[in-house]
């Protein structure tokens, strides 16, 4: 089994809290789908002929394009891809995108799992977050998606936003599932290089909420989404049984997955690949049959890294028998021997034969997670 991620780079507007590649145009829109179809064709063997069961449609904003637009693009993907029936086919959409027509239009596509980025219920986040949209529109949403028919449902929350309380944080949590929804993905803000908020970091025109706030808030939804029957099965994700995310559960567990368009990236068990960063440059160089990525071979340490950096934020863990399958006793002796102090320290626990994260290391899992990694030759 396999996966393809498409990368829609386009959005109407910026947040300000966003790295991932996107541009604040629908300039290249057809020119860039001429070159997500070609691209489509040139990556055909690169899953080795596994079967497709997820396609993921990402960005950026991908429901800034028309029906009849993605029905090209996961068309072209069934000429060129063995996809299974019952394939797991998510789309991003933003709460001001949302018609009742075109969301008939996605279900005759077969699409069948909605993300939806609300980020807040709160309208003073939204706009500090430069937000689209408004609490009244991301409800109007929801209840159309799920009118729709849509049962597979996530959303989109961040915490850790300046200036919103921990009871502020709970009334978003409570709202939210008051809908029904079958998921939730759950971020902490983050003030990266390069955006918006993290120029404002540098300059201390904003500031980082406290640590102590942040774990209160981290403690919270843990706690609110289990007592609403969800399964705490990666850092930021929650699942009702059965309705967990295939496509990035597929991530964690070192599947193959195909990576499309601008900035996306692939992995076939041993080798990765990135395409340009780049929407021009991207579009120009597909056309005209010039590399537009970049790859490298991924050897044995590399390998149990991101194994580690992976497995670690999951409720499967690091699978002891796997790593001294794949790794050898050199990769089991050195998980075994560092599990010890964190063990000890109540932040990591065994069961059977897998080393798991304790809600207690889940607040420290980056520092935890960097110290599994084994560092390269001197």
């Amino acid at each position: 089994m396999a996966g393809i991620y498409i990368h829609i780079p386009y959005c109407k507007k910026l947040c300000f809290y966003c790295d991932f590649y996107h541009i604040v145009s629908q300039d290249d829109n057809a020119a860039f789908i001429d070159a997500l179809l070609k691209e489509t064709f040139l990556k055909k063997d690169y899953l080795g002929g596994e079967t497709v069961s997820t396609i993921y449609l990402g960005g950026g904003t991908p429901s800034v394009f028309t029906v009849k637009e993605l029905e090209s693009i996961l068309n072209q993907i069934y000429l060129n891809y063995n996809v299974t029936a019952d394939c797991e086919i998510t789309i991003e959409l933003n709460p001001d995108d949302i018609r009742p027509e075109y969301l008939a239009g996605l279900k005759n596509l077969k699409i069948n799992r909605i993300s939806l980025g609300i980020q807040s219920w709160r309208d003073s986040d939204l706009k500090m977050l430069n937000r689209r949209h408004d609490s009244s529109q991301a409800e109007y949403a929801l209840k159309e998606i799920l009118k729709t028919g849509f049962e597979n449902v996530t959303i989109d929350l961040i915490y850790g936003i300046p200036g919103m309380s921990l009871k502020e944080w709970e009334s978003n949590l409570d709202f939210s599932f008051s809908f029904g929804i079958k998921h939730l993905s759950a971020y902490h803000l983050t003030f990266e290089k390069g955006t918006v908020f993290g120029k404002m970091l540098e300059q201390g025109t904003i500031s980082e909420i406290d640590e102590n706030e942040s774990a209160a808030q981290f403690n919270l939804l843990i706690q609110k989404a289990e007592s609403a029957g969800f399964i705490h099965y990666e850092i930021s994700n929650f699942g009702k049984p059965g309705y967990f995310s295939i496509h990035n559960s597929n991530y964690w567990k070192q599947v193959k997955y195909l990576g499309l368009g601008p900035s996306a990236h692939s992995f076939n068990g041993y080798s990765r690949q990135w395409n340009v960063r780049n929407l021009k440059g991207y579009i120009k160089a597909v056309n005209s049959g010039k590399q537009y990525f970049e790859s490298e071979e991924l050897d044995t340490r590399t390998r149990f890294n991101e194994y580690m950096m992976t497995s670690l934020r999951t409720m499967w863990g690091i699978d002891l028998e796997y790593v001294e399958k794949m790794f050898e006793k050199e990769g089991y002796d050195y998980v075994m021997n560092l599990s010890g102090k964190f063990k000890n320290y109540g932040l990591m626990k065994q069961e059977k034969n897998s080393l798991i994260l304790t809600n207690q290391g889940k607040l420290i899992s980056d520092n935890i997670i960097s110290e599994f990694i084994m560092p390269g030759d001197e």
